[in-house]
């Protein structure tokens, strides 16, 4: 892989705590300083597309990330976004052909001491140069068929539907 495509939509990967508000909010994406800073050994464009948590990512946001990724000749494309919404925006990008494209985000934000954002940037990094293609969602420590997982709230973690 010479060139990977990164599409970002916000979620907790994204999430900053503001003090004096009591509040997390989406912020900039953090993935390309995360990347630089691992210093891969590949090209990347980020796109930072939208900025929202992933219980409030429509359709119409679906189509324009659809949209988006269809419009860019890369065949190497990561997504991050929020765990909510994962399986359903994955599943909504599956009839995009000719690329390869993993989902990842966080249980914790990046900027959270013992977050799960880089181990999961390093498995979907992995993920999106092995796997065959089409949509995978890389958390957990796993790459997961997103017709075959779903999101266990009560135990913060990616499992077999």
């Amino acid at each position: 892989m010479e060139d990977l495509l990164v599409v970002t939509t916000g979620g907790t990967i994204d999430k900053i705590y503001f003090d004096d508000k009591s509040d997390y909010q989406v912020g900039e994406p953090q993935i390309g300083g995360i990347l630089k800073a691992l210093g891969v050994a590949f090209g990347f464009t980020v796109i930072p597309l939208i900025r929202k948590d992933s219980l409030h990512i429509t359709d119409a946001d679906r189509a324009l990330l659809r949209a988006t990724i269809a419009a860019q000749p890369t065949r190497h494309v990561l997504i991050t976004h929020g765990t909510d919404s994962m399986v359903q925006t994955a599943q909504a990008l599956a009839s995009l052909q000719g690329r390869t494209i993993v989902l990842t985000g966080a249980l914790n934000p990046a900027g959270f001491r013992g977050s799960d954002a880089e181990f999961n940037i390093g498995c979907a990094v992995g993920a999106v140069q092995t796997a065959p293609n089409g949509v995978w969602i890389a958390m957990n420590g796993r790459i997961w068929d997103p017709r075959k997982v779903r999101k266990n709230v009560a135990a913060n973690r990616f499992e077999v539907a």
